[in-house]
């Protein structure tokens, strides 16, 4: 049997990874900048992390939600604190997708309406309704088309007031990326957050705040979206939430009530899960990840901007972004084959940062000292051509 062929792979296989660095089965050292889609918030093989898996690993792996699982109530309280939302309402599952379909549901259930406002470049994820309200023609099966869902501009107010004067109560939520992860790590302008805050309270619809991508401090605070100042009705968190295990959520707002059997999962909220995610709360508080995402995130920034071959640097924290023109659009791979550093992308031609919480500036210092030796080698081959 073969796999099903849907992923562009690099010729590499890593058996190995601590901290900010993984190797291969030659031996090559890397320096991940790409932390696996932003899915290594604390670092590869965190020894706390470790230790709490394997703890639980001694006790019980995995029971169903039929029964008591202190260990979700536990999560539920640490994360309430970190977060500062302490009055919201935990669910647990599996995976980003789940927790945006499982959030658009509820807004749906709480509300009984079915229209959805979602923006431009927006990825919300790949399962049914989530794929609906991601801005990728190439991700829609013909079953997943639905006239339900509006798309705006990002950061547009007057298309996203035009559109709550036109559809006003069929409109059931609206869906936001703090910042635009798939799409090229494009800002949400507080100011539009607020717009969204204030219409969807004037409407009655739910803010629903994406946060898969940059929830656990990637930003500099807890939630991006916390930048504006105003809450969500709904955060959707998966990602770094694990440090690699399968685990996701949504938080829920007090005055949308629970009801049984509205949602469900078989694995979500498992021993193991709320393990990992426990582990790396109480390491981005002991070790204070937050300020180090802020310290090195502004670092890289800065850096960056100083290199004038490359455009538009865009970010917080530890999730950057940046355009590469023509004449240097072999950056990217270069980096990977000639420097062993692994970065994100956006096609066709953006390279993303997502590294861990912990990233050390000497590493992100090493990154640009090889991103400069690149550019130059690039430029000086053009030069030589020309």
């Amino acid at each position: 049997m073969n796999l099903f062929d849907v992923y562009p792979i690099n010729d590499i296989t890593i058996i190995k990874a601590k901290g900010s660095y993984v190797w291969d089965d030659k031996g090559e050292q890397y320096l991940d900048l790409y932390g696996g889609h932003a899915v290594i918030s604390i670092g590869h093989t965190h020894p706390h992390w470790v230790k709490w898996i394997e703890e639980q690993l001694e006790k019980i792996a995995f029971y169903s939600n039929s029964i008591k699982i202190p260990l979700q109530r536990e999560l539920a309280e640490k994360l309430g604190r970190i977060s500062g939302k302490d009055d919201y309402q935990l669910f647990l599952c599996n995976s980003g997708a789940e927790a945006n379909e499982n959030a658009l549901k509820l807004a749906s259930f709480h509300n009984g309406r079915k229209k959805i406002i979602a923006f431009s470049k927006a990825f919300h994820g790949r399962t049914s309704l989530a794929v609906s309200v991601t801005d990728n023609k190439n991700y829609i099966a013909p079953v997943n088309e639905t006239d339900n869902v509006i798309f705006l501009p990002l950061n547009d107010g007057q298309a996203l007031e035009d559109s709550f004067k036109e559809y006003g109560d069929e409109i059931s939520s609206v869906i936001v990326e703090g910042i635009q992860g798939v799409g090229g790590i494009n800002v949400a302008d507080d100011s539009f957050l607020k717009r969204i805050r204030a219409l969807c309270d004037e409407y009655g619809a739910v803010y629903i705040a994406d946060s898969i991508q940059f929830c656990y401090g990637r930003s500099g605070k807890f939630f991006s979206h916390d930048f504006a100042g105003v809450n969500a009705d709904i955060y959707t968190m998966a990602k770094g939430m694990g440090n690699g295990f399968p685990v996701a959520g949504i938080i829920v707002a007090p005055h949308i009530k629970p009801k049984h059997f509205m949602l469900g999962t078989t694995f979500g909220g498992n021993h193991l899960a709320c393990a990992a995610a426990l582990a790396v709360l109480e390491v981005i508080e002991e070790e204070k990840l937050m300020g180090n995402a802020v310290m090195v995130g502004k670092y890289l920034r800065n850096e960056l901007e100083n290199i004038p071959e490359i455009k538009n640097v865009r970010g917080k924290g530890l999730m950057i972004s940046f355009d590469v023109p023509e004449e240097i659009k072999d950056l990217r791979k270069n980096l990977l084959w000639n420097q062993k550093i692994f970065t994100g992308e956006s096609k066709p031609d953006i390279i993303r940062l997502l590294p861990s919480l912990a990233l050390k500036k000497r590493d992100a210092e090493q990154f640009i000292e090889s991103i400069q030796e690149e550019i130059q080698n690039m430029v000086s081959a053009t030069n030589t051509v020309s």
